[in-house]
């Protein structure tokens, strides 16, 4: 019975150090995936990109994660609030289930046990990521010299999207209530963005289209949604929970066909994605500036 007893205390702790190793970040395995919902599509969607903050920590399962992804399937997804370790899983879920493979870089801006997992002495990396269908190259992480509340950056790869060689970028900025933090770090994306004729910049900007934070990216480029502008009466759609647009796909030199806003369970931010021509430019570019 000693014996016994013991040796469920040894499994009692074995347990609780493994969830605390994980972390937070890491939900329960799931063996299985259900299958993708009708009106999915079949592979990879050339020209397509979409931009999705995975709201960590949430505790949402990575699997169900690898399966929103991939009912869309695009060429490039750009990841905001992703732990490294959930990004690696997110894409061998893709792999294994869907058959879709995608490449990875990372922005990370700070390494978190709460929110990553991780030894207490190696927590695991946070910020953002970028998964494309194509290899990328020229990766650039950059942490704005002031986070605000929590360290924020943005990150830059070169990608192939509709066959063409695209400047990706992605970010999150600061969170509401930080405007003049925001407004700060807007300046330098912006002036990033403006090294490049042609543009794809992703993200989560915590701002909606009117916030003067925006301005420098206004100038420089414009949204997906062709209802969304500074001063546009039309409304936008809303991309989060609290039925605000935070959420962009910010184009310079390239032609939307057309976005969709997909609501999800498994974040405070639904999904946003586009479908691009690259070949044709914007015309509507020159009245953002």
């Amino acid at each position: 019975m000693v014996f016994g007893r013991r040796t469920r205390m040894w499994a009692g702790a074995l347990v609780v150090a493994c969830a605390m190793l994980m972390g937070p970040s890491a939900p329960t395995a799931t063996l299985f995936a259900r299958p993708l919902p009708a009106g999915a599509v079949k592979g990879v969607v050339p020209g397509r990109v979409m931009t999705w903050n995975l709201c960590n920590p949430c505790g949402a399962s990575n699997l169900d994660r690898a399966r929103e992804i991939a009912t869309y399937a695009p060429q490039v997804v750009g990841l905001q609030e992703a732990c490294v370790r959930d990004v690696e899983k997110i894409r061998i879920h893709l792999r294994r289930f869907y058959g879709l493979v995608y490449h990875v870089e990372y922005g990370t801006v700070l390494r978190d046990w709460g929110r990553c997992g991780g030894a207490p002495w190696h927590p695991g990396a946070y910020g953002q990521a970028v998964l494309s269908a194509a290899p990328m190259t020229d990766p650039v992480s950059v942490e704005y010299p002031d986070g605000g509340s929590e360290d924020r950056g943005y990150m830059a790869v070169t990608a192939t999207v509709d066959g063409r060689s695209v400047r990706v970028f992605n970010t999150h900025l600061a969170q509401r209530r930080q405007e003049a933090v925001r407004a700060a770090q807007t300046r330098v994306l912006a002036a990033a963005v403006a090294r490049h004729d042609r543009v794809i910049v992703l993200g989560d900007f915590n701002a909606v289209p009117d916030a003067p934070e925006l301005a420098p990216l206004w100038k420089l480029a414009t949204d997906t949604d062709p209802r969304c502008r500074p001063m546009s009466t039309g409304g936008c759609t809303p991309t989060t929970d609290w039925l605000s647009k935070f959420d962009y796909v910010f184009l310079r030199g390239i032609t939307s066909l057309g976005h969709r806003v997909h609501p999800t369970p498994y974040s405070d931010h639904d999904l946003l994605h586009t479908d691009l021509d690259i070949d044709r430019e914007d015309t509507a570019l020159g009245a953002g500036r």
